[in-house]
């Protein structure tokens, strides 16, 4: 994949046929980090307003870009004399203004939105005038080998390619996805990627790993990933280590979706970074180490995710794992969902009245507790039912067995309950 998007497109680069690189196979991708809304739909099997909401979230992003697209279309669509009945249409698209080929060019995946350039002399500098979409992870191969000589080659192309659109393109930036090995194993790079004027007023910055091919340690961001404070709307951490001097004074005004899997980072600078963003919606706490409660109080909070490791494999602080989650008073939560299957972990709704949501429960969280005001769910028993829960309509099981007094128990507690998802071995 790497070798066709150089040839096909060369960025408009003076002396850009010097550069090749090994052709790959070309694998589909589906693309992209892990949000903190793609991560609740794993933890909700059905749940189609979650998947609903995260597909909104997402769009809300990019601001009201289709609607713009058509109103020019009908504008054209009028103008333009009626299609010949045979031989072809009207080529209506490429008759928008630049503004909104732009709009058109940011929402295609990186390889297709470089293909642009190919469609026509129309189009040539379409991409370079579009705030740029740039997804190292989908430049890479989904199914590499294990082998590391070969793990190298291929993250030395996709760095390669990266640094060659990143000086191509004049900016501004809306999305950058990469890797974050490449942070542990080329900073400097990361740290010069981030510095490009390409990604000047970045919306969106994704850090995310699906591949485990090689375990590395968590490292420190560079202080270029915080430039892009004012702007972010999306962020996602992977394999980073916040020290607290990193994390001090951030403000994040325009964050919306924040997730941080398999990081290290204090109980103090968690507090201050998630106070840090005022209109917050979605938070993912997935694998992450360095605190053991955290207490949210949040206005704008819609969603939160959770994935705590029952083992606690942090080798440094293997008992400052996620234990509690107090949520103090969130009047927008709609969604509390529990994504790893080996939890041990007690949370507390103090003030939650939106909240719709709950799930997976599962087996396995017999040493956890769910209390709801002064009503108390020890695994899967109500051990204390004081006060109903009349606001929750979806809840989540896994159950290697259905005991069907546990389950008419549960409906005790939630009476409203619109649809009940169990799932066996």
């Amino acid at each position: 994949m790497l070798g066709e998007v150089v040839h096909q497109v060369r960025f408009g680069l003076p002396g850009a046929q010097a550069f090749h690189f090994p052709q790959t196979s070309n694998h589909g991708h589906g693309g992209g980090g892990v949000s903190p809304c793609q991560e609740k739909q794993a933890g909700s099997p059905g749940d189609a307003r979650s998947r609903e909401s995260s597909a909104g979230s997402s769009r809300g992003c990019r601001g009201a870009a289709p609607a713009r697209i058509n109103s020019h279309l009908e504008e054209s669509r009028s103008q333009e004399p009626p299609p010949p009945e045979a031989g072809g249409g009207v080529d209506r698209i490429s008759g928008l203004p630049d503004e909104i080929l732009g709009e058109i060019a940011s929402f295609l995946s990186t390889k297709g939105a470089a293909r642009t350039q190919t469609l026509s002399s129309r189009w040539c500098h379409v991409w370079r005038a579009a705030p740029l979409v740039l997804d190292g992870i989908e430049l890479a191969s989904k199914d590499l080998p294990a082998g590391e000589r070969f793990l190298d080659a291929s993250d030395g192309d996709i760095a390669g390619v990266v640094s060659l659109i990143l000086s191509a393109h004049p900016g501004p930036g809306r999305r950058f996805c990469i890797p974050p090995r490449h942070l542990h194993y080329r900073p400097d790079t990361v740290d010069e990627w981030l510095r490009s004027p390409a990604l000047d007023n970045l919306q969106e910055l994704d850090f995310c790993d699906f591949w485990h091919v090689r375990p590395f340690p968590p490292a420190p961001p560079p202080a270029s990933a915080f430039r892009f404070t004012a702007t972010l709307q999306v962020a996602t951490f992977t394999k980073f280590e916040f020290l607290d001097s990193s994390v001090e004074g951030i403000h994040f005004p325009q964050l919306k979706q924040l997730a941080l899997q398999q990081v290290t980072i204090s109980e103090g600078s968690l507090h201050s970074m998630i106070s840090s963003c005022p209109i917050l919606e979605c938070l993912l706490l997935k694998l992450s180490f360095g605190f053991t409660c955290v207490r949210i109080s949040s206005s704008n909070l819609k969603s939160i995710g959770l994935g705590a490791s029952y083992y606690g494999n942090c080798i440094d602080k293997p008992n400052l794992r996620l234990r509690e989650l107090i949520i103090v008073d969130a009047p927008c939560l709609e969604r509390l969902l529990f994504l790893s299957r080996y939890m041990e972990i007690n949370v507390s709704v103090i003030a939650a009245p939106k909240l719709e949501t709950l799930g997976c429960l599962s087996d396995k969280l017999h040493d956890s507790r769910l209390v709801f005001g002064t009503t108390t769910i020890q695994g899967y028993q109500v051990t204390k039912l004081t006060a109903v829960v009349n606001n929750v309509r979806i809840l989540a099981m896994k159950l290697p067995r259905i005991n069907l007094d546990m389950v008419i128990d549960l409906l005790k507690c939630f009476p409203c309950l619109e649809k009940l998802y169990i799932k066996g071995k």
